[in-house]
C-alpha cells in the first residue's frame, strides 16, 4: 500500500443561519462500510497517539473540534496531514504506519473504521512494520 492513496474527502456541508451539519453515509462518503466508530479526546498537546500500522482495516479521521497532524508512512515514503474542518476526513488505507501528534487544546477526532477491534490486525512495532510491507 503506497501513501499516496491517502487522501483528504470533503464531506458534505450544509449550512443556513441555524448552522452546519456533516454527515458521513457509508459507501457514499468513505469507500467502505463503516463497522465502528471512536474518538479521541483531551489528548495532551505533548502527546502522541497511533504508532502502529493495520493489515485489512481502513479509517477515515476527522477532526471534529481543534486540530491535529497525522504523519503516514509506508515503509519508504512519508506523508504528513493537516487536519482541522469537520467537514474533511483523511482516508487512511490499510498497511500505512500511522501517528497522530500536536493535537491542539479541545480536539475530538473521530475516527470511523471497517472493521470491529481485532488485536491480530495491528502490526506495533516499526521495524516488524517495514519488514512485512518490503516483503510484500
Amino acid at each position: 500500500m503506497s501513501v499516496a492513496l491517502a487522501r483528504i474527502i470533503e464531506l458534505p456541508r450544509l449550512e443556513d443561519e441555524r448552522g452546519a451539519l456533516s454527515l458521513i453515509e457509508a459507501e457514499a462518503h468513505v469507500p467502505f462500510e463503516i463497522r465502528r466508530l471512536y474518538w479521541l479526546y483531551g489528548v495532551p498537546a505533548s502527546a502522541s497517539r497511533g504508532a502502529h500500522a493495520h493489515r485489512e482495516l481502513e479509517q477515515v479521521v476527522i477532526a471534529l473540534a481543534g486540530g491535529l497532524s497525522i504523519v503516514l508512512d509506508d515503509g519508504s515514503a512519508r506523508r504528513t496531514f493537516e487536519l482541522s474542518r469537520p467537514d474533511h476526513g483523511l482516508y487512511v488505507p490499510p498497511r500505512l504506519w500511522r501517528e497522530l501528534y500536536a493535537f491542539l487544546p479541545g480536539t475530538v477526532c473521530l475516527v470511523a473504521a471497517s472493521e470491529v477491534y481485532r488485536e491480530a490486525d495491528y502490526i506495533r512495532d516499526y521495524a516488524a512494520f517495514t519488514r512485512e510491507v518490503t516483503a510484500a
